[in-house]
């Protein structure tokens, strides 16, 4: 359902009125998703009444929604033993890991002592101390295991259990009597195996899985490449400690690409629209005065060449088509580059061979710009005018340029550990046009 305005005054009228058991109504066919957009739209005090209505399983899958920011301030409302019991008690695990990181030690010491399923606060502390940009960082440790010892009747008995405290089955991993994972359970053979056959005899080995400390974007490339709903994790020996489910995955992919769309667009931090002035600006201030910086470089290096703007004036009016191509060629470049290594379609040990393929795209689209370029300077101001070969060439070697740096750079701070979206943001597009500048004044010295 969409909140629309209107829809939204009804519900903040009626919490203005107190009136209860009219809200309670207006939310009774609602998804969690749905409650969870409503409440990002009210003020804290106001999504603390609509908590009140919910149940506690609804109230949880309410906060798992909700947008982060939002549900910070709604949590600095609430003391911790109601976090604990009203909230993380109703969470699986990995979505309670998700909500604990957001605040600071002492107050997940205070609820972790509320917590009272003492197995689920201990597989809680255990996960905060994985990163949380690894696999152990993402995964929950709600799923059904069983023992590959086992006969099927015992199987099918123990099956059941554990399945009635889950949401959702995706899938049931088998393991040995050290808790290594050994295979993966066919739903498929309850119905077709024999009771007489034990676990291992018709099990599926050899699992795809990914170790604690794969980064999130391996997990996400090894689920989308054996297309699976969820992939098991394993610790250093072998020993199934948790499993991934793909919309985990994506809320984390999803959440990357903005982080990079934003380092590209010359953000320092994670921003929103509703976030206040003094953050949007401190978000944008540093990439823009990298980029005043570049263009004082900029600059400083045209006021050296006063006099070949004397005689050649219209050697200015190139200034911008140079700088811009620069820019534009650098995004490109970078774009590709960190798109291939994000997905996992280009490795940085693959270097040489993906700056000696773009090296090739530039040629090609330099000498096609730099023709069109000087067939136009060619007719407006003569074969001998100094601006009809000068601009040509320099637009040739800026796009060269552009193209192999723009391609280095991502590839370099991959291998430094470094996210490789700066490279499409402010810092390649300022060094390509103060180099673009250098090549400009350069070539029309050595010709003039």
């Amino acid at each position: 359902m969409e909140m629309n305005e209107e829809y939204i005054d009804k519900v903040r009228n009626l919490i203005g009125q107190k009136d209860a058991e009219n809200v309670k109504t207006l939310l009774t066919d609602l998804h969690p998703a749905d409650i969870a957009e409503l409440c990002n739209d009210l003020d804290p005090e106001e999504a603390r009444f609509v908590y009140r209505l919910l149940d506690n399983e609804t109230a949880a899958d309410v906060l798992v929604e909700m947008d982060e920011d939002v549900r910070k301030e709604f949590l600095d409302l609430l003391p911790s033993e109601t976090i604990a019991k009203r909230f993380v008690d109703y969470m699986d695990t990995d979505d309670a890991v998700d909500l604990m990181r957001e605040m600071d030690e002492d107050k997940q010491e205070e609820i972790l002592s509320h917590i009272e399923d003492i197995e689920q606060a201990g597989d809680i502390v255990d996960l905060l101390k994985y990163d949380e940009d690894t696999a152990g960082g993402l995964m929950g440790t709600e799923m059904v295991t069983v023992n590959e010892n086992w006969s099927m009747p015992e199987c099918l008995r123990e099956m059941r259990q554990q399945a009635e405290e889950l949401d959702e089955i995706y899938y049931v991993y088998v393991v040995d009597d050290d808790e290594r994972l050994q295979g993966v359970f066919p739903l498929k053979k309850m119905i077709t195996s024999p009771s007489v056959s034990k676990v291992k005899h018709v099990m599926e080995k050899d699992p795809i899985s990914v170790h604690v400390d794969t980064p999130i974007e391996e997990v996400a490339q090894t689920i989308e490449k054996y297309d699976l709903v969820a992939v098991p994790v394993v610790d250093s020996i072998g020993r199934l400690v948790g499993q991934i489910t793909v919309d985990d995955v994506m809320d984390e992919v999803r959440e990357q690409s903005e982080r990079d769309y934003q380092l590209a667009s010359g953000l320092s931090q994670d921003v929103e629209t509703d976030d206040n002035v003094m953050r949007q600006t401190s978000a944008r201030l540093p990439w823009l005065l990298i980029g005043m910086l570049g263009g004082i470089g900029s600059s400083m290096v045209l006021g050296n060449f006063d006099d070949i703007f004397a005689n050649h004036p219209e050697m200015a009016l190139f200034i911008p088509l140079i700088a811009g191509t620069a820019g534009n060629v650098g995004t490109q470049s970078s774009a590709i580059v960190v798109q291939g290594l994000a997905n996992g379609s280009l490795e940085a040990k693959n270097a040489f061979k993906q700056v000696l393929k773009e090296s090739v795209v530039a040629l090609i689209n330099a000498t096609i710009i730099s023709m069109l370029v000087y067939a136009y300077n060619f007719i407006i101001y003569g074969a001998t005018s100094v601006v009809t070969y000068s601009v040509s060439l320099s637009l040739f070697a800026v796009i060269m340029f552009a193209s192999i740096f723009s391609t280095l750079v991502p590839i370099t701070l991959e291998k430094l550990k470094v996210d490789p979206a700066i490279a499409t943001g402010p810092f390649v597009t300022t060094t390509n046009d103060l180099i673009g500048m250098m090549l400009y004044m350069g070539i029309t010295v050595l010709l003039a």
